[in-house]
């Protein structure tokens, strides 16, 4: 234990840097270091992000720039076709869409207009629909009737006119001051089979709707003798 000791004791002491005359405190030189550590700071301050690909790589080497064409490379403008010498119907030697020969015929002249006429006061549509619904006769007959053409061909008269429209037997002559063609154009059916006539001028019209309360028959042909 006493040589423990004695060895212990006899170790040499650690030497501490004395002040210098000037009383200033030696310190050491950390410049290699501030320099490093402030061009670490820049760069992980720079957040741009490097160019891709980088500037001198194969791909921007490669890759080349589009031409921008000046007004004088452009296409140009198609040239305008002379309307003035032009033939409707004839194609023109520069081509172009030619007129079809059906549209340069003549167009056919249009048929007689069927012309309204100017109806008498109180005989207007709204006005024959209340004449059917006050429950005045307009048939003139007792019963439907079974109507053959010789029994029709006797009621053409402006006073008893008869006629035919799809197989029924309408007795039209209430309805004559009503017609919008005039009492003169419907008279052409009176006593007679109107169905053609009336479908090629107005065949939208629903003319069961319109004369049902005139029905008086159907035709029928002719008895046999």
């Amino acid at each position: 234990m006493a040589s423990y000791l004695r060895s212990w004791l006899s170790l040499p002491t650690a030497s501490y840097p004395t002040s210098t005359s000037s009383g200033s405190i030696p310190t050491t030189s950390s410049s290699n270091h501030d320099e490093d550590g402030g061009s670490d700071t820049e760069k992980e301050d720079n957040d741009e992000a490097p160019a891709f690909p980088s500037f001198n790589s194969a791909q921007r080497m490669q890759s080349e720039i589009p031409k921008i064409l000046t007004d004088t490379e452009l296409m140009p403008p198609p040239p305008v076709p002379a309307l003035r010498n032009r033939t409707i119907g004839v194609p023109t030697s520069t081509g172009g869409l030619a007129v079809p020969i059906t549209t340069t015929k003549p167009p056919a002249k249009p048929g007689k207009k069927r012309e309204k006429v100017a109806l008498a006061p109180g005989h207007s549509p709204l006005d024959w629909a209340a004449l059917k619904s006050s429950g005045k006769d307009l048939r003139g007959v007792e019963s439907l009737m079974r109507i053959p053409p010789s029994v029709l061909k006797k009621h053409n008269t402006r006073e008893d006119a008869w006629s035919v429209f799809n197989g029924k037997v309408y007795n039209i002559t209430a309805y004559l001051p009503f017609h919008p063609g005039g009492e003169k154009e419907l008279m052409r059916v009176a006593g007679r089979d109107g169905t053609k006539l009336f479908a090629s001028t107005h065949a939208w019209v629903n003319v069961d709707f319109m004369l049902d309360t005139c029905l008086v028959g159907f035709l029928v042909s002719e008895p046999s003798l």
